[in-house]
């Protein structure tokens, strides 16, 4: 992990750099269209536009000047929903080298030293790697439902960390 640096705020180029990695990832792997990059894109544009660096997080794993991962927390509502985990994920080049591990344990950390109560995100059965690193860091599976939030019928899980 020598070349990569995980960087937190944000930076010229994320809101596309991040909806592209998520919607060739999503798409090659899910079928994902583009119903869900564009969502992407907006809900992200909305969030980083209203950035409140006292309660919100947004980190970007950067390899030579170029984004490969990210995580977001979004604590608009985080004392009375919990914090919300959203846009996670780390370019191929990436997968296997820690970079998931360090972007999740940036934001629990920055939760805990906040003081929120608990993160919870949304996610789908399927990306197992994922669900992996979720658990390692000790969230729980609290709720499944079949839904089309990302554009297709999946299995849609909520994850929870009691802070």
């Amino acid at each position: 992990m020598d070349d990569i640096h995980i960087q937190r705020g944000y930076m010229p180029g994320a809101i596309g750099r991040v909806a592209e990695l998520h919607a060739a990832c999503y798409t090659e792997n899910w079928s994902f269209g583009v119903y869900f990059e564009a969502r992407i894109a907006t809900e992200l544009s909305a969030f980083l536009s209203r950035y409140d660096e006292t309660r919100d997080g947004f980190w970007t794993a950067i390899v030579h000047g170029r984004i490969e991962g990210s995580l977001a927390i979004d604590g608009q509502h985080a004392w009375e929903q919990g914090a919300h985990l959203r846009w996670f994920i780390a370019s191929e080049k990436l997968r296997g080298k820690g970079v998931g591990d360090a972007l999740i344990g940036h934001a629990v950390q920055f939760c805990r030293d906040i003081g929120f109560p608990s993160i919870y995100l949304w996610t789908f059965e399927g990306p197992l790697a994922a669900d992996h690193l979720f658990r390692k860091h000790g969230f729980v599976l609290t709720e499944e439902r079949i839904g089309t939030r990302w554009g297709v019928k999946l299995n849609e899980q909520r994850y929870e960390l009691l802070l």
